[in-house]
């Protein structure tokens, strides 16, 4: 066997950062890395704006910033508008700046939503990325429209009984040019989205799953596994719309095939805000699963 060269092995490939280490997230946290790659695609002529949330205090104060392009903070329920705005006013200066929502799914589904679906009904010349950790983190760990059923939180300690809200779905139907679902276990997938995205004109929306440890109730080593099996068990599946048309992508394009995904248990049970379900409430979830992919079924025969 052919030894490898020395210079070989002690070769190191140091990949850029788009958004720094050493900043204020929770240990197994995706966020960050979730920002890194998204600025990676964006590039350093991007303007994030980034209503209340986990991210407002990852993004640092006066003694410094992870994020190496300029960051507008907002309130809850305008960063829509504002990014809107944003768009306007850069294209008159001639400037070729893109303007990106960061915003957690309480900021997107419950208290902007307004903001989100006007700026989406103009179809302002916008990337919006729901980063959705299904619950407000920041605040307490409240739940929110897209908390999903059976899930504990500080204010549905016996589990929550409403179904999660379809968001990428309800985006779909405003009939804006680019909507896509993403998940932090598949980075390539969630990188050729946004590449995609950047090179569309209009509002652009993405949704990316964010697993978190500390809401979610597991250990903050298993990140990427939750968020896998998320996307095997079919509980979150990847897809993008252009132009109306659904296509299903990476691992999820078999995944209609109802025997290849895997029992939602085996998402289940690695996080405990899921620990007070029942046997009736699993086949609940597993039913409103199947559903989901049949609805999904007939999107793509369209």
């Amino acid at each position: 066997m052919t030894e490898v060269p020395s210079y070989i092995k002690e070769k190191k490939v140091i990949r850029q950062q788009y958004f720094l280490r050493g900043n204020a997230a929770c240990p197994g946290c995706p966020i960050p890395k979730e920002l890194d790659l998204l600025l990676e695609v964006m590039g350093k002529k991007t303007v994030l704006v980034v209503p209340a949330s986990c991210s407002t205090v990852i993004m640092g104060d006066i003694h410094g910033s992870p994020s190496t392009v300029p960051v507008v903070h907002s309130a809850f329920a305008s960063a829509a508008a504002i990014a809107s705005g944003l768009s306007r006013q850069l294209k008159m200066r001639g400037e070729d700046a893109k303007v990106v929502v960061w915003a957690g799914d309480g900021a997107t589904g419950d208290i902007g939503f307004a903001t989100v679906s006007g700026a989406a009904e103009r179809n302002e010349d916008i990337l919006y990325v729901c980063y959705d950790n299904e619950a407000f983190m920041n605040t307490g760990i409240q739940r929110s429209s897209l908390t999903p059923y059976g899930a504990w939180t500080t204010t549905t300690p016996a589990g929550k009984r409403e179904f999660k809200k379809p968001l990428p779905f309800i985006m779909m139907e405003h009939k804006i040019p680019y909507v896509a679902t993403a998940s932090i276990a598949y980075p390539f997938d969630y990188q050729a989205k946004v590449r995609k995205a950047k090179d569309i004109q209009g509002f652009r929306y993405i949704h990316l799953l964010s697993p978190c440890p500390p809401g979610w109730r597991f250990d903050s080593s298993l990140t990427i596994e939750v968020a896998k099996l998320a996307v095997e068990t079919g509980i979150w599946p990847l897809f993008e719309v252009i132009n109306g048309e659904l296509q299903l992508t990476g691992i999820s394009k078999v995944l209609l095939d109802k025997s290849k995904r895997k029992p939602i248990t085996e998402y289940l049970k690695l996080q405990g805000r899921f620990s007070k379900m029942s046997e009736k409430d699993i086949k609940i979830m597993q039913d409103a699963v199947d559903a989901m992919w049949d609805y999904i079924a007939e999107l793509v025969k369209r």
